[in-house]
């Protein structure tokens, strides 16, 4: 007897046969997209089907990026790039280069095999990193009589901080290695603030902090400190900002250099609206939407502070910088003579090292872990 059966279901399709791969090439393309476009076939219709790639910078003078046993099957050259199609047993490999950079492709029958092919690929073929220049640029911010407010460039010199590490005191050079470490993800205070006395090498902190995140922050530094926030006009040209490049999320760090009136306990009666403003630009209205950090020095002791400018939450960091231990600056000088029971400062080690004098060393505060040291 005849039985409503259900019709036989159809096989499903082939992926290369689901999904059909046509194309379409003018006067326009260049050979490199020939190439290109012929690396695709076999990932497309199936033959094979696993895929790895990884980009390099700086690839090795020399180096070719072909495993062993590779048969070059295009090689096409444009004037900024070159595409190279070769493959071997079971695998297919495709080498873009610019410059010095290469992306490599490998397709394959399996997963390990396209693994295996490309680790052979760029097995030792990235260079070393190029050197990192000893200058850095560095914005200068200051009101003209001409123009208003106006942005200057320079190249700034900054040795790195393996370099000058052991300029400070142990506990400062551990808040310092912190520091220079850090990410825009590590960003929990948009205040930078360094304090103690003359001459404990500040500014050279900072010069090296420009070096050390010139890949993410852009450093201006204020040389009118005192106008800038006292003058609304000004803040505003300077919390806009002025960005070099292009590059979208960039972050600026505002350094403010010897504001010990603008900062200190009884600033809200001296210097008027010009602190309120400062906190407004760290963590108010005004610095909301912009990437923006402030980098504050002073010689002010920790104590004679606004409690409003240091409490938590406020400052990324807040280091007291003081002068070297007698140990430490022995070990620095490399001789005991003029130096004094209580140490030195860094300015006074460079002059007994140039012979220019004694050091005049005198009394300072304690140094040791809790001595204002928090990141």
């Amino acid at each position: 007897m005849p039985t409503d059966a259900p019709p036989p279901r159809a096989e499903p399709a082939a992926a290369h046969d689901a999904l059909p791969i046509r194309l379409t090439m003018d006067d326009s393309d260049s050979p490199s997209d020939v190439v290109d476009a012929l690396f695709l076939g076999r990932f497309a219709n199936g033959e094979q089907p696993y895929s790895r790639s990884t980009s390099i910078d700086r690839v090795r003078s020399g180096a070719t990026l072909l495993p062993e046993a590779a048969t070059v099957l295009r090689s096409a050259r444009d004037d900024d790039r070159s595409a190279l199609l070769a493959e071997g047993d079971g695998w297919t490999l495709l080498v873009s280069r610019w410059n010095r950079g290469a992306d490599v492709t490998v397709t394959a029958v399996d997963d390990a095999l396209a693994e295996e092919v490309l680790r052979q690929s760029v097995d030792g073929a990235e260079d070393e990193p190029e050197p990192q220049p000893e200058n850095v640029t560095m914005g200068f911010w200051y009101v003209s009589p001409r123009r208003g407010p106006h942005r200057t460039t320079r190249q700034i010199s900054a040795g790195t901080w393996e370099e000058i590490r052991p300029n400070y005191t142990a506990p400062v050079a551990d808040a310092m290695d912190r520091l220079m470490k850090v990410t825009p993800d590590d960003i929990s205070g948009r205040l930078l603030l360094l304090h103690g006395p003359p001459g404990t090498g500040k500014t050279s902190a900072l010069r090296t902090l420009a070096r050390s995140w010139r890949d993410w922050c852009q450093v201006d530094c204020v040389l009118d400190p005192e106008r800038l926030f006292n003058d609304v006009g000004y803040l505003m040209d300077i919390a806009i900002g002025e960005d070099e490049g292009t590059a979208k999320g960039r972050w600026r760090l505002l350094l403010l250099e010897d504001c010990d009136e603008l900062i200190r306990g009884e600033a809200r009666h001296t210097a008027g609206q010009a602190l309120s403003r400062l906190l407004n630009l760290t963590d108010g209205l005004l610095g909301q939407g912009r990437n923006v950090l402030v980098g504050v020095t002073t010689n002010e002791d920790l104590e004679r502070l606004h409690p409003a400018v240091v409490r938590p939450g406020r400052c990324l960091a807040r280091i007291e910088v003081g002068s070297l231990t007698r140990g430490e600056a022995v070990s620095w000088l490399g001789t005991e003579q003029g130096v004094g029971r209580d140490g030195a400062t860094l300015a006074e080690l460079f002059a007994l090292r140039r012979g220019t004098g004694p050091a005049s060393v005198l009394p300072h505060p304690a140094t040791g872990a809790d001595a204002g040291l928090y990141l």
